[in-house]
């Protein structure tokens, strides 16, 4: 699993057993693997490519991807199948496309192990957003929760509606922000939200990152990072780093509790990158009256990793993995794309 927010590759090694629509996991092992400097600053600035470019940079992150996955499976059961979510590059579903980039012909042969991958695409063809994907996962595996929140580059939120119809949808940026600010500081992230914590909170800005139109939609949405430029990073010239990153972590805190006010039931399960930042997580709190669940350190770290995975054992099963309820694509649909040996 590799996300907006750029902190590394995330690798689970899962383990699935169904019993008619029952279904469960175990996660056997699971590591994440910094990306490499040169690949990293590629991938921050992909929109900009040119077309080689971005060729060479969908190649490149294939072989990447492919010796991550050969290394951390040394010493351990090899798996019947990898499921790649890639790296989301373009994401304009209004516009019917969207693009993930990691070649899984590379990556199956690299490994020689079958490699199921490009789920998104599908389903933007059928008319849908093409994201979030993990809700049919989160409704079979954590199914305990009335919803959950993924705190990752982009924050989303995947719940269970009064007619029992699973919904998700993109609240708003999130990491993939808060780590471009750390970043002028020389910092992967904001440890413990500190830098956040520190600075002042500027209501104009606030004001005008909860007017954006996005926040008016309704139903089936998602966010990519062309909007992310064109609506937020544009402001970033006009106040300093502090202040900004203050004010941003109260958005998404707002957002979210926000989002979470249409979740009937009072326990929900966070995880994400976001779950760390001690301060992010004080401010949801300190906006919702909901009961916000933070399970153990795996979970946090891997459970979209491992939604991913389980997304390609459904589709080994022939089953639906992509639910037209939360992305608006006129049906469900089994998304991804086998690449065999």
């Amino acid at each position: 699993m590799s996300g907006t927010s750029l902190d590394g590759v995330d690798l689970a090694l899962c383990r699935f057993a169904n019993n008619k629509d029952s279904y469960s996991y175990e996660i056997e092992a699971a590591q994440t693997f910094p990306y490499p400097k040169n690949i990293a600053y590629k991938l921050s600035n992909a929109l900009e490519l040119s077309g080689p470019e971005l060729a060479e940079l969908h190649f490149g992150l294939s072989y990447f991807f492919a010796e991550t996955v050969n290394t951390f499976l040394t010493g351990k059961q090899r798996p019947a199948y990898i499921s790649s979510h890639g790296h989301t590059v373009f994401h304009s579903p209004q516009d019917r496309y969207t693009l993930q980039i990691g070649n899984g012909g590379v990556l199956a042969q690299m490994t020689g192990i079958p490699v199921i991958c490009d789920f998104r695409s599908g389903d933007v063809a059928l008319g849908g957003q093409g994201a979030p994907l993990v809700p049919a996962g989160d409704k079979l595996l954590f199914s305990e929760y009335p919803a959950t929140v993924n705190l990752g580059g982009i924050a989303n939120l995947s719940y269970d509606d009064a007619d029992g119809l699973r919904r998700g949808f993109d609240i708003c940026p999130c990491n993939m922000v808060l780590n471009r600010l750390a970043g002028t500081y020389g910092l992967p992230y904001d440890t413990n939200g500190d830098i956040a914590r520190g600075g002042q909170l500027n209501e104009e800005l606030l004001l005008r990152l909860d007017n954006l139109a996005f926040y008016r939609e309704e139903g089936a949405r998602s966010l990519g990072a062309e909007w992310v430029h064109r609506n937020i990073f544009m402001y970033l010239k006009d106040y300093d780093t502090e202040t900004f990153m203050r004010t941003f972590t109260e958005h998404i805190a707002q957002r979210t509790a926000g989002a979470l006010r249409q979740v009937r039931g009072g326990r929900i399960l966070f995880t994400g990158g976001g779950v760390h930042n001690a301060f992010l997580v004080e401010r949801i709190r300190a906006n919702t009256e909901k009961d916000c669940i933070i399970p153990d350190a795996q979970t946090v770290d891997f459970k979209e990793a491992l939604l991913f995975a389980f997304l390609g054992y459904l589709y080994l099963l022939d089953k639906s993995n992509i639910l037209s309820s939360v992305t608006g694509a006129s049906r469900n649909s089994t998304g991804g794309a086998l690449y065999k040996v």
